[in-house]
């Protein structure tokens, strides 16, 4: 079971990937793509979400060592450091395949974390 403060950053996680996939919702890519304000907001919610993970303890990432950390962490990186080379297709496709599975993930550390 995850300690305390690493909930609180998973919950950053899933409050954060939740936010991304609502900003996109039903766009097309094309109109996502049109829609630089919605790209800043599903950006800036990757960020989070990286920017968490790497918060975690050595321990929790090991203990969930099914969730991608370092691919994770290195989006964030990428977002942060190279924000002059930001591909709208890798932010798509991260909002739409691997954003969902994630909140799955983390929905499910939450539920084991009641009992």
């Amino acid at each position: 079971m995850p300690r305390k403060e690493d909930l609180i950053r998973l919950g950053h996680m899933l409050e954060a990937a939740r936010a991304a996939c609502e900003y996109v919702g039903s766009k097309t890519k094309e109109d996502f793509f049109k829609d630089p304000q919605c790209q800043d907001a599903v950006l800036r919610r990757i960020e989070i979400v990286g920017e968490a993970a790497g918060k975690l303890s050595v321990e929790c990432q090991t203990e969930l060592a099914y969730i991608p950390w370092k691919k994770i962490i290195n989006m964030r990186n990428r977002l942060i450091h190279a924000y002059y080379d930001i591909n709208l297709e890798t932010v798509w496709s991260t909002v739409k395949d691997d954003l969902p599975p994630l909140i799955g993930f983390l929905e499910e550390v939450f539920e084991k974390a009641k009992y």
